[in-house]
């Protein structure tokens, strides 16, 4: 069965890179598993988005897939048959370029083999082995990090390495490490979903993060300097006299790593939730009265 990548995606075939990336984010972040529990259809649709995206965000992928369509996976092997018969003068079944129909699966079927797995020369066919998927749960710390991980799929050990800064819903491709292919045909790939969840304190949006902090009455006034939480430990930070409540900060390079750009990070915006003094004593209450006063 055919499926129409640009229309899971939204998108028509002239769409720029920027618009998969900002199309598959959106509908990433509305059909993920998390935010719809136990909808088989959502789940489905996520699944589809995933690999609308892996598809047309890779040139080399995208270009095979507007060119033959949903049998784009065969490209190469259709290639090098065209080629054979150019070569040797033999013409097989009519092709036609730029369709998605059925005029490269006929071709197909006859150059693999049908129902049989046997093609014209008695050989058996070589079918490419299914992909699998698999979700991998991370916190946000742990994303903020490259790291190693081992994982179990379908009784085989992998050892991955995952880039600081992968985002909740972003899905990775390891090659060859889905099922085995049938009559040494190559194996299917693996793709991993990540899901990252929330931090108490810190939020994340893109390569930024987002924080709120307590200041008392008396910093906030007359000025200071707090300690702050941030993913990678505590930071001092100096608060200018006079601070208003919800004034925000922007600590430059303190925010997320971006995603395989070593070295560069996002930015890190805090906010002041300014505490106003409960169980103030006499004292303190005539020094508050007479400020009022003047």
């Amino acid at each position: 069965m055919f499926i129409d990548y640009y229309k899971i995606l939204g998108i028509d075939k002239t769409a720029a890179p920027k618009d998969i990336k900002s199309a598959y984010r959106k509908l990433a972040r509305k059909y993920h598993p998390d935010l719809n529990p136990n909808d088989k259809d959502a789940n489905k649709n996520f699944q589809q988005i995933n690999e609308a995206n892996e598809v047309l965000s890779d040139p080399e992928k995208r270009k095979k897939y507007d060119q033959y369509g949903k049998d784009w996976q065969h490209a190469d092997e259709f290639e090098k048959q065209k080629q054979y018969q150019e070569q040797s003068g033999s013409r097989g079944p009519g092709y036609s370029r730029g369709q998605s129909g059925g005029d490269f699966s006929d071709f197909f079927e006859s150059m693999f083999g049908g129902a049989t797995g046997e093609s014209r020369n008695g050989r058996q066919a070589k079918y490419r082995g299914e992909d699998f998927n698999a979700e991998l749960k991370l916190d946000l710390i742990d994303a903020s990090k490259t790291q190693k991980q081992t994982l179990t799929v379908n009784g085989a050990k992998i050892r991955i390495t995952i880039p600081a800064g992968i985002e909740n819903g972003q899905t990775i491709k390891i090659a060859g490490h889905g099922g085995p292919g049938i009559n040494g045909g190559p194996n299917g790939d693996l793709y991993i979903t990540f899901s990252i969840a929330n931090h108490a304190k810190i939020k994340r949006s893109g390569d930024n993060l987002y924080t709120t902090v307590d200041l008392d009455l008396y910093t906030a006034v007359l000025g200071g300097e707090i300690t702050i939480d941030t993913l990678n430990g505590q930071v001092k930070l100096k608060v200018a006299p006079e601070t208003q409540n919800g004034s925000k900060v922007k600590l430059k390079g303190k925010g997320f790593p971006v995603y395989k750009k070593e070295g560069q990070f996002g930015d890190l915006f805090v906010t002041y939730d300014v505490k106003i003094p409960t169980k103030l004593t006499e004292k303190q209450k005539e020094l508050f009265a007479e400020l009022s006063k003047s």
